[in-house]
């Protein structure tokens, strides 16, 4: 029985406000320190609660920091970001980030069971340990995405689509409401793009909430609710009355 004082810095018990969408982001201003101009600027939309929007635009465009900014991990220059009605940060374990592959160190010691597990611990707090319900979402999770019979095996050891599946697989496992995926489908095969389809299509019918960095949306293969099109740090087109 996990105790509720022991959690990160208690943030995850800011109760979410019912009434306010997924993702509220308004006229957010983003860049790098020392580093002029701005990367985002200007940048506003709304994703409603359940929704999935694909986010597009070339290498450089901002994709990826963007991303960053609404998972916490880049501090923004101005604007705001509102998470279910509260700041960034103050439901922390309600967003997941799955960052692209080479932002993860594939040499790390440590098997495809353990890297998932990972997940869990945003749920664990400072002093307690994974229990049984942990690993019970890392089993179920692993199976889904069609990775139980390599738990054991080292990640340095995975290929290219196994690896992908590994880092969604350890995002999920984290049960978010607000699931920010950058390139999940980049440089992966069929069968892979068919898995995490499948999970996808799971998830959002479960009430998740969704952004999808994609080079190609002709690669998923479940329509999208709306589009963020960034193109030199400004949203370019919104199709389907997601901005607001």
């Amino acid at each position: 029985m996990k105790v509720e004082w022991l959690a990160y810095g208690g943030r995850h018990l800011h109760a979410p406000d019912p009434s306010a969408p997924a993702l509220r982001v308004r006229d957010l201003e983003v860049g790098y320190p020392g580093k002029v101009p701005s990367v985002l600027r200007g940048v506003s939309f709304d994703l409603s609660v359940g929704a999935r929007l694909a986010l597009v635009g070339a290498n450089g465009s901002g994709k990826s920091t963007l991303l960053k900014t609404i998972a916490g991990l880049l501090p923004s220059r101005g604007g705001d970001i509102g998470v279910f009605g509260l700041r960034v940060g103050a439901c922390h374990h309600r967003t997941s980030y799955l960052p692209q592959r080479e932002e993860i160190n594939w040499e790390f010691p440590v098997c495809v069971e353990r890297f998932v597990l990972a997940g869990r611990y945003v749920h664990c707090g400072w002093l307690l340990r994974p229990d049984a319900r942990d690993h019970a979402v890392v089993d179920s999770v692993l199976a889904e995405l069609d990775l139980d019979a390599i738990r054991k095996s080292p990640i340095g050891e995975l290929s290219g689509g196994q690896r992908q599946r590994v880092m969604l697989a350890r995002s999920v496992a984290q049960g978010a409401d607000l699931l920010l995926l950058d390139e999940p489908l980049n440089a992966v095969d069929a069968s892979t793009r068919a898995v995490v389809a499948r999970l996808l299509t799971r998830l959002q019918k479960e009430g998740k909430s969704m952004i999808v960095s994609t080079h190609d949306v002709g690669l998923h293969d479940h329509p999208f609710d709306g589009l963020l099109a960034l193109e030199n740090g400004s949203l370019e087109a919104l199709p389907y009355g997601m901005a607001s």
